[in-house]
């Protein structure tokens, strides 16, 4: 009983986490895009901008992983599960800022327009990356989560 009890809280929690990261990724995707397209940014010479989007990715994680992770205390009584919810909460959004600002600039490099495809590689790095970071969170947890 207290195994699906775990399992519930944790995949209630994973949906939580998802839906920033895929919000955060698209706006910095989005100005990427456009700043490209109006010649305002440069591989070469904007790179040191992705740092910017990091630092983002934190401020915005903690905020709301801090948020998330009190409801999931309050609700759960777990103070690792809200732990694990707010360490995956700012991993997602550092993960969704730095690929949303990375992958577009390097398909304008490789000549392919950002415009058509960014938003699938977005999805997969951060889905997979947000997915390992949490589960593998989950796992080291797990006899605290029990």
């Amino acid at each position: 009983m207290q195994f699906q009890f775990t399992e519930g809280c944790i995949g209630s929690s994973y949906a939580h986490r998802s839906r920033y990261g895929g919000n955060a990724g698209t706006q910095t995707l989005s100005i990427v895009i456009r700043s490209i397209a109006l010649g305002h940014v440069n591989i070469q010479k904007d790179w040191k901008y992705v740092f910017n989007e990091i630092n983002i990715g934190f401020v915005n994680g903690s905020a709301t992983g801090l948020i998330t992770g009190f409801v999931i205390y309050i609700k759960y009584n777990n103070f690792f599960l809200s732990l694990i919810i707010f360490v995956a909460m700012i991993g997602n959004l550092v993960i969704a800022g730095f690929f949303g600002f990375l992958i577009p600039m390097l398909l304008k490099k490789l000549k392919l327009d950002p415009a058509v495809s960014s938003s699938i590689f977005l999805t997969t790095a951060k889905d997979v990356g947000g997915f390992f970071l949490f589960l593998g969170l989950a796992k080291l947890f797990l006899p605290h989560l029990l």
